[in-house]
């Protein structure tokens, strides 16, 4: 066994690609599963998202915080502090453990209303962006020609329409309706990018040999774009519909935060930030919970983002640690240097050519009669 083999099997085993014999479904897990970084994040975005939503429930479904957002209560510590705090080993969580503004309502509902807005404005718009890219990339990549063209001027079109001036205007006009009218227009103007990328895959996956095995078999051209095509193209939707959802929460927060997003009586993240920006000298902790649920929600997408990028590309492979390395030299000893030229000189050895033999039936070699004979040992002729 060679360096690189010892190499090659060590980096399979740590990345989680000795797959043989699972199925594709099964194989994207188990690589997606190996990205640590992918897991913490999806560990921490579902228990975000459980906080969020049971908290302070959601429409008419009540929570397990007794505080309502837009609700005035008694200031409890000075100048709003947060309530929550450490005692010795334990944590106490007190009345209000994210504060209070300057009128007494309380920071932490606030906080949890503001996140449940981004979180619905990443699912809707990922899922609108995510479905019209889908078909307008399936229907231009598979069948071409005009319709191509047709679809690809269309996108055109709308790459050219200005996504934060008009983002602006909705949240503008409907922004005290919350962020559902802001993220519906974000789907419908952010698909471009994901129906390009379809395209390409069509475009590829179309001369495949499956897919005449399909036609041949009498499969109709619905069932060939969505039932054998697009499964195949699964991995860049996917994760390009995580990094739109990345961008809807900075968007929404950023056009929240300059006035024209969600506004009063609803509540955003980036409208919290607003709202208190003029504390920042005072009260940072007003500013503290919601960038970090900004932060933590755009940089949770992303790395799970990654994690799929990197579990349906089959030609990412982890460098093996220098431990892996001497764990698997201790299991499995090198030849030396000595051993391997011996080696390959045996092999060398083997390989050369013998000398070739007289076929069987070849008679052997006898003088003419009458010719030469052959001289004796004295230098007589023999007789």
């Amino acid at each position: 066994m060679t360096n690189t083999d010892l190499t090659d099997i060590v980096a399979e085993e740590a990345s989680g690609d000795r797959t043989e014999g699972l199925a594709i479904g099964r194989i994207v897990w188990k690589r997606f599963t190996h990205h640590r970084a992918a897991m913490v994040a999806a560990i921490v975005l579902a228990c975000t998202i459980v906080l969020v939503f049971t908290s302070i429930g959601v429409g008419d479904i009540p929570g397990w915080w007794k505080h309502d957002f837009n609700g005035a209560h008694p200031i409890v510590n000075p100048m709003g502090r947060p309530t929550m705090h450490f005692d010795g080993w334990h944590l106490i969580i007190g009345e209000h453990p994210f504060g209070q503004d300057e009128i007494g309502r309380d920071i932490f509902a606030r906080v949890m209303r503001g996140a449940q807005q981004s979180l619905m404005v990443m699912l809707v718009m990922g899922t609108i962006a995510t479905v019209i890219g889908i078909v307008v990339g399936a229907y231009s990549g598979y069948y071409r020609g005009w319709l191509d063209n047709v679809l690809m001027r269309m996108t055109e079109v709308v790459i050219a329409i200005p996504a934060l001036v008009g983002a602006a205007v909705i949240g503008r006009t409907f922004g005290t309706h919350g962020a559902f009218p802001l993220a519906v227009f974000l789907g419908l103007v952010l698909w471009p990018g994901l129906a390009r990328l379809v395209r390409a895959e069509f475009l590829a996956l179309r001369e495949r040999e499956f897919v005449d095995a399909a036609k041949v078999a009498g499969a109709s051209d619905m069932s060939i774009m969505f039932r054998h095509i697009l499964p195949n193209a699964m991995g860049v939707v996917i994760v390009n519909a995580t990094l739109l959802m990345a961008v809807a929460t900075i968007l929404e927060a950023s056009l929240s935060y300059l006035g024209f997003g969600v506004r009063f009586p609803d509540v955003s993240l980036g409208n919290l930030i607003n709202e208190y920006n003029s504390a920042f000298a005072t009260r940072p902790f007003l500013f503290w919970w919601p960038g970090l649920f900004i932060i933590t929600f755009a940089l949770c997408i992303n790395l799970i983002g990654d994690g799929l990028r990197d579990a349906f590309d089959p030609r990412q492979r982890k460098i093996p640690k220098s431990k892996d390395l001497s764990k698997a030299r201790v299991s499995s000893p090198m030849p030396s240097p000595e051993e391997e030229e011996a080696a390959l000189v045996e092999s060398a050895t083997r390989g050369k050519k013998r000398k070739p033999k007289k076929p069987d039936g070849d008679p052997p070699h006898e003088p003419p009669e009458g010719g030469p004979r052959r001289r004796g040992p004295g230098g007589e002729r023999g007789r």
